[in-house]
């Protein structure tokens, strides 16, 4: 079959939630894709932020293949000595204090249901006033009701209106949250670079502000790392560069690199204050701390410290950056490591939006990208990329420009 029949056979069989999708993808190599014609695209996007060791890695692949042979699903009866070492290494890598815990979950988006269940449980029991919840506005943290609840793009809320509610969204600002900030408030839920919103970093100063205000009004502060963790900005957690002095979090949320592919995310309850709160009974999952997910976690982890990707994340962001920012045509390069946006230069009005063009053009010449407005993409390659696809894009993306500006 064609892919063009393949994709007929998804507008006829798959719901269309994230609209056609563009390529049917048959294989992957490093950071290399193949689609179901056979032409190859150096993947830039890496599933979203995910793909952290690119596509086939010879240690995931081996680990996953290995526990399958061994252990394959043992519900939350049970527990497996994978799931152990993945919720110590984790405490470690996120430098919780003595006492944290780990809840795992399949995604992104469970891991923050799971935040927000603990936040408003915590309130409950603390004062019966304190139910409400602070999210910031171009905030995203997944689309399933009660983290849409917290999401503040009205194009994702509006169909599924009312949702949970005694959310306020406010603007990204110590002003802002000084002005929204009471007794009143059960937690405040941020994520330190908004990647949906176009790879916007939080105003400098804003986290310690934000642990400090949550602090003295008795609130929780969760840092939702679930696209910027797990070495996508060149250090384990974004937030970690800011937060420091004994400033951690109280409930941190990851997933996307953590299983480098695999379907997995974790809630880490950092503090006294959050790690008591979800006691039997009061939560759950049947599939999370999965033996395969776990197996995927440690393997990943082990390959980014093994091959030093913390470090390659940073180099090749920066190069990447560089090169970005000497590009006639964009502006305002944005990120750090390797979650990078840009916008393009504001088209003239019969151009229409010209980033989806862009992303269309860059397609065309083999390369996947993605466009997360009209004028801004969004790039979350690998965190095993090369300088020489690093240059591949750069050297070719006058040419796609140029392209998006034509169509």
């Amino acid at each position: 079959m064609t892919q063009q029949d393949l994709l007929d056979d998804y507008r006829n069989d798959l719901l269309g939630v994230f609209g056609d999708p563009a390529l049917v993808l048959t294989e992957g190599k490093g950071c290399l894709v193949t689609d179901a014609d056979g032409r190859t695209y150096l993947d830039l996007l890496g599933g979203i932020a995910v793909n952290a060791l690119g596509h086939g890695h010879p240690a995931w692949t081996e680990a996953i293949s290995r526990q399958a042979g061994r252990l394959g699903h043992v519900s939350n009866f049970f527990t497996t000595p994978e799931q152990l070492r993945l919720a110590r290494k984790l405490l470690d890598i996120a430098g919780a204090p003595d006492g944290g815990k780990v809840f795992f979950t399949n995604s992104g988006t469970e891991a923050n249901e799971a935040a927000l269940k603990l936040v408003r449980s915590h309130g409950n029991s603390t004062d019966p006033r304190k139910s409400r919840l602070l999210a910031l506005k171009h905030g995203f943290h997944g689309r399933s009701t009660g983290a849409l609840a917290v999401t503040s793009k009205e194009d994702y809320r509006a169909p599924f209106e009312p949702l949970p509610g005694g959310v306020e969204f406010i603007d990204p600002t110590v002003d802002a949250l000084e002005h929204a900030m009471g007794e009143d408030v059960a937690g405040l839920i941020l994520e330190p670079i908004q990647g949906e919103a176009g790879v916007h970093p939080l105003p400098e100063g804003f986290l310690e502000a934000a642990r400090r205000l949550t602090k003295d009004n008795g609130a929780l502060l969760v840092v939702d790392e679930v696209q910027t963790g797990m070495g996508r900005t060149g250090q384990w957690l974004a937030s970690q560069g800011t937060l420091s002095g004994g400033l951690e979090p109280d409930v941190v949320t990851l997933a996307k690199s953590l299983g480098g592919g695999f379907p997995i995310g974790a809630m880490l309850a950092m503090t006294p204050d959050a790690v008591d709160v979800l006691g039997p009974g009061k939560h759950g999952t049947t599939f999370g701390g999965n033996p395969l997910a776990m197996a995927a976690g440690l393997a990943t982890i082990q390959a980014i410290e093994d091959e030093d990707l913390l470090e390659n994340a940073r180099t090749m962001g920066r190069r990447l950056r560089d090169g970005l920012g000497a590009i006639n045509g964009v502006v305002d390069v944005r990120g750090s490591g390797l979650l990078i946006g840009f916008d393009l230069e504001k088209p003239n009005s019969a151009e229409g939006a010209l980033g989806p063009k862009a992303v269309s053009a860059a397609r065309e010449r083999g390369f996947i990208i993605n466009a997360t407005g009209p004028s801004t993409l969004r790039l979350a390659p690998p965190l095993i990329i090369e300088g020489t696809h690093v240059d591949a894009f750069l050297e070719a993306l006058p040419t796609i420009l140029e392209a998006a500006h034509g169509a």
